[in-house]
């Protein structure tokens, strides 16, 4: 086996998931948009945007795995999960713990939703915001792929998605609350 294994497993798998949390968030605006009214939504279009942050989870844990595994750089457990324990860019990698938490919080509250106030699930699944930052931060900071012009490109592309789709959100803000107020009414 390839001596470098471990380190370019690192490498693919949090791009990986920084990818697949780019697109779960994307998929979620425009579910919560009127891109796909409610009363026209098919079941699958939520699946999707679970599938996507479920595949985003799987590869963040190989990402850690693999970290933990690299023996260039040695990473130990709290080194992963405690903010400021690694020695190796403690700023960067606080971002990443940090936004790998705030995940976990995310998916944890929404596998919970039917036993949890509609209002405290939204303000955490909210945080799935701060959380792309972080990680966008994180991968800039910390990733050694930074440098490269396809990694840099593709994280424009990421990031200018997101931008795009939060303000068209924003944008949509008002008509969203008044189809829901009207569904309410005609129920």
């Amino acid at each position: 086996m390839n001596p470098q294994f471990w380190w370019y497993l690192t490498r693919a798998s949090g791009i990986v998931a920084w990818i697949m949390l780019t697109l779960a968030v994307i998929w979620g605006i425009l579910l919560s948009t009127q891109a796909f009214p409610e009363q026209r939504r098919p079941q699958w279009l939520l699946a999707l945007h679970r599938w996507l942050a479920g595949l985003m989870l799987s590869f963040l844990a190989i990402h850690l795995v693999a970290l933990v595994a690299d023996s260039y750089v040695s990473f130990g457990l709290a080194d992963i999960a405690i903010p400021y324990a690694s020695d190796w860019k403690p700023g960067a990698v606080t971002l990443g713990i940090l936004g790998a938490w705030l995940l976990i919080a995310v998916q944890l509250t929404s596998l919970a939703t039917r036993r949890l106030p509609r209002k405290f699930w939204r303000a955490v699944h909210l945080s799935s915001y701060v959380a792309f930052w972080l990680t966008s931060l994180h991968a800039a900071f910390a990733g050694t792929d930074a440098t490269s012009w396809l990694y840099r490109g593709g994280a424009a592309a990421s990031i200018i998605a997101v931008a795009w789709a939060l303000m068209y959100r924003v944008a949509n803000r008002r008509a969203v609350r008044r189809a829901a107020r009207a569904m309410q009414a005609a129920v």
